[in-house]
């Protein structure tokens, strides 16, 4: 083990001894995290790996109670963030909630072009919904959906003081939803069911979506109150 490494895991035994019993730390890896690869998007302090789509800064989210904090805009004006660092094969986990009646969403494989406007016209989505706050939706738009294509197999979406968390898994064509430490969603990319279900979604025209085999991952400001903590991802 070298020196880093070392200092790393004194700090983490520093940690867990000096915080109250029960006490969660927040936007921390542990020594095992750290082993298997696992690197933290947000440290409670900086957003310095996030960028606002076609932009070089963040505006529009702010940093509240170790949390990243969408700050609900009108219209979304804050703008759509994502990661500076690209990623292809990936396990990504994060906590979440969000407002009443709020929307928000996860996507990855995230590209930018003059052609591309927004993160949705080429990074698959992951829903965040206050499910009760919109009654009316029809499934493919609930929290952990592949919003407008698949559908979540369990619908289990805390109160709303209360955090979710995702897991989104990325193996070549194969991906999978978590919420809530429960798979809801599972699906081969770029396969004639996939086609065949953009196809009757509304990507059909989105020619860029779901095209791209590495990019970055977003969250979406939609105009509502979205926050995430403990955000963090490894390279599979």
């Amino acid at each position: 083990m070298n020196k880093l490494n070392l200092f790393r895991v004194a700090g983490f035994v520093w940690l867990a001894f000096s915080l109250p019993a029960g006490a969660q730390q927040l936007n921390v890896l542990t020594p095992k995290e750290v082993s298997e690869g696992w690197e933290l998007l947000f440290d409670g302090k900086s957003m310095d790996k996030w960028r606002c789509y076609k932009l070089d800064k963040v505006q529009g989210w702010t940093i509240e109670d170790d949390a990243i904090k969408a700050l609900g805009l009108p219209g979304g004006k804050g703008g759509d963030i994502m990661t500076r660092e690209t990623y292809k094969d990936f396990e990504l986990y994060l906590e979440w909630k969000v407002g009443q009646e709020s929307n928000s969403g996860i996507f990855f494989h995230v590209v930018e072009g003059p052609e591309y406007g927004t993160v949705y016209m080429t990074g698959p989505e992951y829903q965040l919904l206050d499910d009760v706050g919109f009654p009316e939706s029809d499934g493919k738009h609930d929290s952990g959906a592949n919003y407008d294509v698949h559908p979540p197999r369990f619908g289990q979406v805390k109160t709303l003081d209360q955090w979710n968390t995702a897991k989104i898994v990325v193996k070549g064509a194969h991906v999978e939803h978590w919420l809530n430490d429960r798979k809801v969603v599972e699906y081969e990319m770029w396969t004639p069911e996939w086609y065949e279900m953009k196809k009757n979604s509304k990507w059909n025209d989105a020619e860029g979506y779901g095209k791209y085999k590495e990019g970055s991952i977003a969250l979406q400001d939609h105009g509502g109150t979205t926050m995430f903590r403990n955000i963090k991802i490894r390279k599979l």
